[in-house]
């Protein structure tokens, strides 16, 4: 809470103003999942993957539980694990670090550069070493990294770059949204975000369909077909009525983002 004259409080989040906004449309969507009976994924699910990632300018959406489980889907599908190194900066929320420690792999930081609090490109070549395998990059404030610096340094050491886009979906860098600046983006729609539910949510967002497909299946314990288990995944499914509630809230969004 931030305070003001009067000792009036001022809340940091005040879900109830787009709700206001768009109450009939939220009832709507919610009277339409409890009469479909599909609760867990579902229509609205693989509606809201196809516009989040047509919004994000990638080819694939997998919707997931929270932002956590999509950076460790991200992680997980790349076949990250013990003994690997991802870099990634020291400025972030627990969970960025918390998702590699997650796959036995050992987070490696890299500082920032002052002017952005994003990850300083300058200073992530000298911390590859043999074992490093990914490179994780934190948009943060809603603006993207300084992306064509590590492109290129990605390029030369063949590592694949994962952005964690919850702090800036809509941003851009050189005409390119966040979330198709690398292999795959991890977008998180908790509440606080610009983008947020009525609940815990998240989406990977990627143009590799081979990725996207193994994302897929880790969020349903790995399972392919029904009950038979290709990966040692975990449940990580996003629920139909979050997906329908965030499908009302899309279209708005460039507009709150302005405002």
């Amino acid at each position: 809470m931030t305070t003001i004259a009067g000792n009036q409080a001022v809340p940091l989040c005040d879900l109830q103003v787009q709700y206001a906004e768009l109450k009939p449309q939220f009832e709507a969507a919610l009277a339409r999942v409890m009469a479909s009976g599909h609760v867990i994924l579902g229509p609205d699910v693989a509606a809201l993957e196809e516009e989040v990632a047509g919004y994000c300018g990638a080819s694939h959406g997998v919707g997931c539980a929270s932002g956590t489980d999509a950076i460790l889907l991200a992680l997980q599908a790349l076949e990250i694990g013990p003994g690997d190194e991802v870099i990634l900066p020291t400025f972030t929320f627990f969970a960025t670090a918390g998702s590699v420690c997650r796959t036995g792999a050992r987070p490696v930081f890299v500082d920032l550069d002052p002017a952005t609090y994003n990850l300083d490109p300058a200073q992530v070549e000298s911390k590859i070493s043999s074992r490093t395998r990914a490179i994780l990059v934190v948009h943060l404030f809603g603006q993207c990294a300084d992306m064509a610096p590590l492109w290129q340094v990605a390029e030369r050491h063949r590592l694949p770059i994962v952005e964690d886009v919850a702090q800036a979906l809509g941003a851009e860098y050189q005409s390119k949204r966040a979330g198709s600046l690398g292999v795959t983006g991890c977008l998180s729609f908790y509440p606080t975000k610009n983008l947020g539910g009525f609940g815990d949510g998240g989406m990977t967002v990627t143009s590799d369909p081979a990725l996207a497909a193994r994302m897929t299946v880790l969020r349903v314990h790995g399972m392919e077909p029904k009950y038979y288990h290709k990966y040692i995944g975990w449940n990580a499914r996003l629920d139909t009525m979050q997906a329908a509630l965030l499908r009302v809230k899309l279209p708005h969004l460039d507009r709150w983002i302005a405002a």
